[in-house]
């Protein structure tokens, strides 16, 4: 995009400082909605924008606002900044470059619901980006940008930046909630959905930063202006995280549904190895994997659902050709093994059998009866947990086997597993979690 409306840093130097935010039309939509437009008129410029949730699920973020009861109170904006996805980190550098344009987001949407607190929680590891999220909060306060009777009118509005310990489930609404709440990071059981019944039980909307990034300037330009990007039925511009086997990793701002995955490959360098790139994880370890073969489809919600992915945190993670992904897919469910929470069945022993499977395969002790065993354990698992994240542990294993399957039957027939280099990684693997539980192996004799 010639000019960015996300990534205004790379245009603008210095932009995440209050004066120079101001000088480039900074809070003047804040300004024109808490003086000059009632709550309801800013629901509904961000209902008619098209704007979709930036997290994952991508549902109408104006919807979502419209859900809040308008006679209950106290009401909470909390903003979830965890970006716990592997591969993902567009978050990141929004509150680190351009922290106003989040804070002006999250401060439209509280005044667009009655709300007078919000809560902007980030992940344990974003320490230093959070203290500096916290400077500019404390700058936008100290300019009357919040605080008590702003502009002049009888609303009023704080804005606290919340820690979290780390953990992947804490990107999951509810548990995010729970988290706020100074409980243990688990998901809640839904119906009451937080709209209802959220932070303290009371009526709340929950946006990623990235979806509230874009208010700002959809308030101030209108709906029809944010629509001249994207489609119909995915409007506007949308962050790509891209990694992997890429020459020139980072963020990238395009519209939605202009450009294909290939063409995003191309713009981040291509195969930084120079081997053919054989797979792209379109939304880190959570999506479906997507082949080659499918490069061709254009970047928005409904094209990624045409061929069986999503677009979901949009974190993509590019593959070459020496990738194999029986080895890929156990990275991946290891990791959400560790990160499971423990609170349902299917997702705690689901991923813990899972990963003695591919701990097998990769031994060398494998056969294809144990390939067809991961289906099996997927079917006990998809369809039975507490919350999505469950559901998308079996991504890895579900759409490697569906696209590589030959990839298994090859890990088998041509004897992979066994090899040094896995026997290695799965002598760590195991240390590391001995490391962690408290237990470590002394000759052989594990010791508490």
């Amino acid at each position: 995009m010639e000019k960015h409306i996300l990534l205004r840093d790379l245009d603008v130097p210095n932009i995440r400082d209050l004066a120079v935010y101001s000088q480039h039309e900074g809070y003047a939509a804040w300004k024109k909605a808490v003086t000059g437009m009632k709550p309801d008129e800013v629901i509904t410029v961000v209902k008619d924008s098209g704007l979709r949730g930036r997290g994952g699920a991508g549902f109408p973020a104006g919807v979502k606002w419209s859900f809040i009861p308008k006679d209950v109170f106290p009401k909470y904006v909390t903003v979830n900044c965890d970006e716990s996805e592997p591969g993902t980190f567009k978050d990141h550098q929004l509150i680190r470059h351009n922290p106003h344009q989040v804070i002006e987001g999250t401060a439209l949407c509280a005044y667009a619901i009655g709300a007078n607190v919000a809560y902007i929680y980030c992940r344990g590891e974003f320490r230093e980006p959070a203290r500096e999220l916290q400077k500019a909060i404390d700058d936008a306060y100290a300019a009357g940008l919040l605080g008590k009777n702003l502009f002049g009118s009888n609303y009023s509005l704080d804005i606290y930046v919340h820690l979290g310990a780390g953990a992947y489930i804490c990107g999951e609404e509810s548990a995010l909630l729970e988290s706020l709440e100074g409980k243990i990071g688990q998901p809640r059981l839904k119906p009451p959905f937080p709209a209802v019944s959220g932070l303290y039980s009371k009526p709340t909307v929950i946006n990623n930063v990235e979806t509230l990034a874009n208010v700002p300037p959809i308030v101030l330009n209108g709906a029809a202006w944010y629509k001249q990007w994207g489609t119909e039925k995915s409007p506007g511009v949308k962050l790509f995280s891209v990694c992997g086997h890429v020459k020139n990793p980072g963020n990238y701002e395009l519209p939605l549904g202009k450009y294909s995955i290939q063409e995003l490959l191309e713009m981040a360098g291509g195969s930084m190895t120079g081997r053919p790139i054989k797979a792209v994880l379109p939304a880190g370890s959570s999506s479906p994997i997507i082949p080659a073969s499918n490069f061709h489809a254009k970047l928005d919600y409904e094209a990624m659902a045409a061929i069986g992915s999503v677009l979901g945190s949009c974190s993509w993670i590019f593959m070459d050709d020496s990738v194999d992904m029986v080895w890929a897919a156990r990275k991946m469910i290891r990791f959400f093994k560790h990160e499971s929470c423990g609170k349902c069945t299917p997702c705690r022993e689901g991923t813990h059998w899972a990963l003695s499977v591919y701990d097998k395969l990769l031994s060398g002790k494998g056969t294809i009866e144990d390939v067809n065993l991961i289906g099996e354990v997927n079917k006990q698992i998809i369809g039975k947990c507490f919350c999505p994240l469950g559901e998308f542990a079996t991504s890895s294993m579900t759409f490697t086997l569906k696209h590589f399957k030959q990839d298994y039957v090859d890990f088998i027939d041509q004897k992979k597993g066994g090899s040094d280099v896995y026997l290695k990684e799965l002598a760590r693997d195991h240390h590391l979690h001995e490391l962690h539980s408290g237990v470590v192996s002394v000759n052989g004799i594990k010791v508490h």
